[in-house]
């Protein structure tokens, strides 16, 4: 475990090189010296919110101190996941939003990337599934290759009203049950401590393992509690390696306001520049598959925090910023176009590895044709970091702003590293743009008209005013 030596904690140390960013380098496209000083203030007034409501539940601000409260909580996981590798073949998470997000992004990070076609002896675990959508295809294929009597389902949802999740849940209550099942035994639930749906099945069911879901943590914050620590642990990732990354990013971050000294202050602060400047597009471009699914749950995290209609005193503001996913290299070859030569409306972050897992040697060959012949004697490692640098080379040509996070290689470390320094720049991004970054009223809008589209008591006058709607017009159908 290196992370527990303060040499090599400091050797993986996530850094943030912003030279893209500056007028040294863009000109008058980047930020002058006078611009960071005119946000000076506004940052550490950021800091210092931020600071002074950590971990106040009633500001869903929990998620802060999830890096030092777990202690025997981590050490019931591990128990459990152990107990789930030895038992079961498979592992199903079901889940939406953050639930699921989290769970998928960190299963990709640092498991194999083929995971479930390991033979067992090298998987050493069960095979690991999420089903994060309500697509009837998905779950009847997913039932093709799972047998329901030997899969542990993680059922995840703090309320246990969330429609996607409970829809999930009585398709595999029936199938357990008409097994001759009992429900116990395959079904672990994340949820609310003393209240919810879940907890009542729970005692009707006489006590389903749960683990809590903390009351100030929200789904998308919830990657480092249960929500997301259940499923790494069961899928043998270091758990304890993710929180030790992330209580190291955020002694980093919590020393104090300088945003020259804090990461994820300065990355808020170069986000919020860039917003003052019409970049409402926000680039994430991990240059690892491992990382792709970092950009899915970056999404979601600072789409849903960010994006908001008023002030924290009730002034319409209609701020935000839309985040958008990237894999290099791969878009290179369908997205660079757009943000070289397209609108000057992006900003780029570029997750960037110093070392890959593995280097992969490319052999020499085809000799006679010298497009083909000099990548021989290079490695794969090599080539992806040579096109990382040149996508930001050719970006920073055409005077368009990126900046780069850099992981020294991809572990449990780094990547809780990544993950709190993150939701601490989307908490000082909040903050600076002064929302409330910890709610999500837009979604409720959809919610309800669903429950009343499907009938559920209490929503009568919402299925009204849908029937009042306008009828669609046949002329504007081709």
């Amino acid at each position: 475990m290196g992370y527990k030596t303060i040499n090599w904690r400091k050797s993986m140390r996530v850094t943030l090189d912003y030279n893209n960013m500056t007028d040294t380098v863009l000109g008058d496209e980047g930020i002058s010296a006078k611009e960071f000083s005119s946000l000076r203030n506004k940052a550490a007034k950021a800091w210092h919110y931020v600071h002074e409501n950590r971990g106040k539940d009633e500001l869903y601000m929990g998620w802060t101190e999830l890096p030092y409260n777990q202690t025997e909580i981590v050490e019931d996981i591990l128990q459990t996941a152990k107990n789930i590798r030895s038992k079961f073949q498979n592992f199903v998470v079901l889940g939406i939003g953050g639930s699921a997000l989290g769970p998928i992004m960190a299963f990709n990070a640092l498991c194999h990337l083929h995971y479930n076609d390991l033979p067992k002896n090298k998987r050493k675990g069960p095979k690991f599934y999420v089903e994060d959508n309500v697509d009837p295809v998905r779950m009847h294929d997913l039932l093709d290759v799972i047998d329901p009597a030997k899969t542990c389902f993680n059922v995840i949802s703090k309320s246990g009203a969330t429609s996607e999740t409970m829809a999930q849940y009585l398709i595999i209550l029936d199938l357990l049950k008409k097994a001759g099942v009992n429900v116990k035994d395959n079904v672990i639930f994340t949820t609310d401590a003393n209240k919810g749906n879940l907890k009542k099945i729970s005692d009707e069911l006489g006590g389903i393992k749960s683990y809590v879901l903390p009351d100030g943590v929200g789904g998308r914050f919830s990657q480092l509690c249960p929500v997301g620590l259940l499923p790494a642990a069961v899928c043998g990732i270091d758990i304890k390696g993710l929180l030790a990354g992330a209580e190291f990013m955020d002694r980093i971050c919590r020393q104090q306001p300088s945003m020259r000294k804090n990461p994820a202050l300065m990355s808020a602060v170069l986000q919020i520049a860039a917003m003052s400047r019409g970049k409402n597009v926000g680039v994430m471009m991990p240059y690892s598959d491992n990382l792709k699914y970092l950009a899915d749950w970056y999404c979601q995290l600072w789409a849903e925090s960010l994006g908001k209609n008023e002030t924290l005193d009730g002034k319409p503001c209609n701020v935000g910023q839309t985040p958008v996913k990237s894999l290099g290299v791969t878009d290179q070859h369908s997205q660079v176009q757009l943000y070289t030569e397209g609108p000057f409306d992006k900003v780029v972050t570029f997750l960037s590895l110093k070392k890959y897992r593995y280097e992969t040697p490319i052999p020499h060959g085809c000799e006679n044709i010298p497009d083909v012949a000099f990548l021989g004697g290079h490695t794969m490692e090599e080539l992806i970091q040579a096109e990382n640098a040149a996508t930001a080379y050719a970006l920073v040509k055409a005077k368009r702003m990126n900046y780069t996070l850099w992981i020294p290689e991809l572990n449990a470390f780094t990547l809780g590293q990544l993950l709190f320094l993150f939701e601490m720049q989307t908490a000082y991004a909040g903050a600076m743009l002064d929302i409330n970054t910890f709610n999500q009223p837009g979604v409720e809008e959809g919610k309800k008209a669903t429950f009343a589209l499907l009938g559920k008591a209490g929503y009568e006058a919402k299925k009204k005013e849908l029937d009042a709607c306008p009828t669609n017009n046949p002329e504007f159908i081709i």
